[in-house]
């Protein structure tokens, strides 16, 4: 059964029309150059050849920036060649919130369930959500979530004994807190990564 997705286009259309695809290039492109210091030391046209040459990646790009994300690129894994996006808007992405942590957690509801889960939306859009680690990198290289709160990758051990984890930045401090996975907010959402 698949899951419902907030919108998300079909999973059997993941391909942008050629106006789309040059309107979002030009999207990124421009906040690209604009924030420079969260990719010093890349250039934007390989970034864009990696993009042409990725159609579906470039789909789950254009999911994150719908759905609120303001994507940017963060790095590249010298290892792999692999650009990474990250979503940077400054508050946890508006069209991802009011969700639980994943599958288990939303039909362990009885009642007022949220329309879907962080982890099933992830993956439907294709991407991944954003580990402690990388949600602390994110954040050295700017202020990001001080009114909203973002869902992270929560440990196994923790998973299992019915928690997850959720990050915000107060007082100029990023805080790491646990709640009930079934747990939803109109104030949290989750951040995603992309590599292409």
């Amino acid at each position: 059964m698949k899951a419902k997705t907030q919108g998300t286009t079909n999973s059997n259309d993941k391909k942008l029309s050629p106006e789309q695809q040059k309107q979002l290039l030009g999207v990124w492109k421009a906040r690209f150059e604009k924030n420079r210091n969260r990719h010093e030391g890349l250039a934007w046209d390989p970034v864009r050849t990696k993009l042409e040459a990725n159609p579906e990646k470039l789909w789950s790009l254009s999911e994150m920036e719908r759905t609120g994300g303001e994507p940017d690129v963060l790095g590249r894994d010298e290892t792999t060649a692999e650009f990474i996006f990250c979503d940077c808007s400054a508050e946890s992405p508006k069209g991802r919130r009011s969700l639980c942590y994943d599958r288990e957690a939303l039909e362990s509801r009885k009642q007022h369930k949220p329309e879907n889960s962080a982890l099933d939306m992830a993956t439907a859009m294709g991407i991944e959500i954003l580990t402690e680690d990388q949600y602390r990198e994110l954040q050295r290289l700017g202020t990001f979530d001080t009114k909203t709160s973002s869902w992270i990758r929560t440990p196994p051990q923790i998973r299992r004994l019915g928690g997850a984890l959720f990050c915000d930045r107060r007082y100029n401090t990023v805080f790491v807190y646990h709640n009930g996975a079934e747990s939803y907010y109109a104030a949290r959402g989750f951040r995603g990564s992309l590599r292409v």
